[in-house]
């Protein structure tokens, strides 16, 4: 069997959050600890309390999703002595489960990795003013499809396919009007549903380039280490282990489209059987159903997903 680890994005956020590992595990809170120093705030008070208001912003909820993801692989390393080269064969996350990938890889430290996501979060907010831009979700239609409608609503404003998530979910992205245009297109192509998301920013379009520029500087100034497991990033689609192609790319990935389905695709070509999704939630691993029925995909939330998973491994 040959495995790969992938971690959740923005929106699998609750309240209660990693608390039952904390309580659980001294190596889980050690990681939350770490996180609530490294930004000076008491990130997991309002992970395990809430409320949801506060934790759903992007600034908190992006190092909140990824400190959950590196507690899991922190119980898996350091109480059952697991080696994660040896684990799985590559990682993944979503847009900025992709931090969390390549923390668990170490390629990122945690306490930079948490700087990194606060900065990321602040500066896609600021980027654009909010009620100017949008996301939308259209559910039923392939990918080309989308973006299609997507080139055609836009009329001199942004409108793009944002993300590739599965056959028949993609997600877009720019300015509101051009956004309501295209859900309104779509439903008279017959396309079954086309709902506005709950987001503040349209993000992974070329409203977000001064995100982009301001994480450009952030990242040149923030170590790199080849990863311990390669990772197949949202900009490729693809496999990279060279550390300055992966930090680049982490800048590309702030317009860019975040191309789940085709790196879901890419895992099968390249012989993964299992896919395991680490942190909150359980949206990958049920994406991976719709992308490729020959992949299983599990989740990893619980001390008692984590002791599951280990009697799995006969180990």
């Amino acid at each position: 069997m040959k495995r790969a680890f992938v971690f959740p994005g923005q929106g699998s956020q609750v309240v209660g959050m990693g608390k039952e590992l904390a309580e659980n595990s001294t190596h889980a809170r050690s990681v939350f600890d770490e996180v609530n120093d490294a930004l000076d705030q008491n990130l997991s008070s309002l992970m395990f309390e809430g409320p949801i208001e506060d934790l759903t912003l992007t600034s908190n909820a992006q190092p909140a999703l990824m400190a959950t993801s590196i507690a899991v692989v922190r119980v898996l390393e350091k109480e059952f002595g697991l080696k994660l080269s040896e684990l799985v064969t590559y990682m993944a996350g979503h847009s900025l489960g992709e931090y969390s990938a390549l923390a668990a890889a170490g390629t990122l430290n945690l306490s930079d990795t948490a700087r990194l996501l606060k900065i990321r979060g602040e500066a896609m907010q600021r980027a654009v003013p909010v009620g100017i831009g949008a996301m939308a979700a259209i559910m039923g239609a392939e990918f080309s499809v989308v973006e299609d409608i997507a080139a055609k609503a836009a009329d001199e404003e942004v409108c793009t396919a944002a993300n590739d998530n599965a056959d028949g979910q993609v997600v877009i992205s720019g300015h509101k009007g051009a956004v309501e245009r295209a859900m309104n297109m779509a439903k008279e192509a017959g396309i079954k549903r086309a709902i506005l998301l709950p987001v503040s920013a349209p993000f992974h379009c070329v409203l977000m380039q001064p995100a982009a520029d301001e994480m450009a500087d952030a990242l040149a100034g923030t170590t790199f280490n080849s990863p311990s497991v390669p990772i197949i990033t949202n900009v490729s689609a693809d496999v990279v282990s060279d550390p300055n192609v992966l930090r680049s790319q982490l800048v590309k990935q702030i317009t860019g489209r975040v191309r789940w389905r085709e790196s879901v695709l890419r895992m099968g070509e390249l012989g993964i059987t299992d896919l395991t999704e680490l942190g909150t939630g359980k949206v990958l691993g049920g994406l991976v159903k719709r992308i490729n029925k020959e992949i299983s995909g599990k989740s990893i939330q619980t001390m008692a997903d984590i002791e599951a998973f280990v009697i799995e491994l006969n180990l």
